[in-house]
């Protein structure tokens, strides 16, 4: 579903390269997949674009205290889950009713015909939607593994949850949802 980006370390970078350059670079990345992963906890697009745009600020700010004992990639993302999660418990967000849906995320690149792409997108919109129908501690696990296609290990150090939690709510999490899938 989501295209592989490269993992960029500290050690990618030039020890000489301006911190303007590498948050250039890290922007191109993965500025689209912060976007999406902060939708998945918001639920709102603008939202999820305040909140990306809020990262790379926090980003640039701490990127003289990035050790590089994880990538790029996993910090970031660490950085979104805690702003969604500032963000769903502050007081603006509890007297507001998200309304955005889920938009169109992908273009198939292969050709397939107008009925195929037709029912793939429906199909992907649907899941996508029960997906974000999971309590949080449930869809937050699914995506990160599914959609981010993050390991066990990675997701470990972003959420600082047990391995087995990490199992455990993904077992749950796809149980939930096939249970809605067959309902719908």
């Amino acid at each position: 579903m989501i295209a592989t980006v490269m993992l960029l370390d500290k050690q990618d970078f030039d020890p000489q390269q301006k911190n303007e350059d590498i948050l250039r670079e890290l922007i191109d990345f993965y500025a689209e997949s912060i976007k999406m992963l902060a939708f998945t906890y918001v639920k709102n697009w603008s939202a999820a674009e305040d909140i990306t745009q809020d990262v790379f600020i926090k980003c640039y700010e701490k990127m003289e205290g990035f050790r590089g004992d994880s990538t790029y990639k996993t910090w970031l993302y660490k950085i979104t889950r805690n702003k969604c999660k500032d963000y769903l418990k502050s007081k603006w967000y509890r007297s507001f009713i998200p309304t955005d849906f889920m938009k169109e995320r992908f273009e198939a690149t292969k050709e397939i015909s107008t009925e195929d792409k037709v029912i793939n997108k429906f199909d992907d919109l649907a899941l996508s939607q029960k997906v974000l129908t999971l309590p949080t501690k449930y869809r937050e696990v699914i995506i990160l593994f599914y959609y981010e296609e993050l390991k066990i290990k990675e997701i470990q150090t972003l959420t600082n949850l047990n391995a087995d939690t990490i199992k455990t709510r993904l077992r749950r999490g796809k149980q939930m949802l096939q249970k809605n899938v067959e309902r719908g």
